[in-house]
């Protein structure tokens, strides 16, 4: 008999540990499988946009981090653990090269649309484009010329996406309240878990969220 498990993610596409996350969650996922081939897995993510002040046209990218962490050391600091933690997680992306601090409402707002237009792998696939047009691409999140061209590329019906863009800045207002910072991670609505953690742990949350009978959180 098969057994359903619930994942529910909640995240911010200008997040690098949310991306990170992801992958360890891809890799539990995997593992998951070959452990419990009988468990059906349903993923749904919800976006947080954590930084709603940001203006419509975005911010610097550099000038927003330097104000933010207060130095150039700082800075290069940060930059550096979030790339050797991406490393570590199969991931390659460039922190130096994006040059847009954007405005996410509508991007969240596109991926929350894509889920009444298309199947969870073609949302799955219109999620993962977003999070490289940011990391990988530089391109600009919050400018709706590109995220619809993003959305056409994957198959989405242009006209019908770019309803659900306000294109003014106006915050997102997602489900995400529950998320006290994200990645955060609610495994069969029981179990929660918050940070990109390992893989490993990850696994273990879908492991006792199978058996649990109410919900707690998961620690290291």
């Amino acid at each position: 008999m098969s057994r359903s498990l619930r994942i529910d993610v909640f995240f911010e596409f200008i997040c690098p540990w949310c991306l990170i996350g992801k992958r360890q969650l891809e890799r539990a996922l995997a593992q998951l499988r070959v452990s419990r081939p009988d468990v059906e897995v349903e993923l749904v993510w919800h976006g947080v946009q954590l930084l709603p002040y940001i203006p419509a046209q975005g911010e610097p990218f550099a000038a927003f981090y330097l104000n933010r962490l207060g130095s150039a050391e700082a800075v290069r600091m940060r930059q550096a653990q979030v790339q050797q933690a991406a490393a570590a997680a199969g991931l390659e992306i460039s922190l130096a090269s994006i040059a847009t601090m954007p405005n996410t409402a509508d991007a969240h707002r596109l991926l929350e649309r894509a889920r009444e237009l298309g199947s969870p792998e073609q949302r799955e696939r219109l999620l993962e484009r977003l999070f490289a047009a940011y990391f990988q691409y530089d391109e600009d999140l919050g400018d709706p010329t590109t995220l619809l061209a993003i959305a056409e590329g994957i198959g989405y019906p242009r006209e019908q996406m770019a309803r659900a863009l306000y294109r003014d800045g106006r915050p997102f207002a997602g489900n995400g309240g529950s998320a006290g910072s994200v990645p955060y991670f609610v495994f069969d609505r029981q179990l929660t878990l918050s940070g990109a953690h390992p893989a490993e742990l990850l696994l273990r949350g879908m492991h006792e969220a199978l058996g649990l009978p109410e919900r707690r959180s998961l620690t290291a």
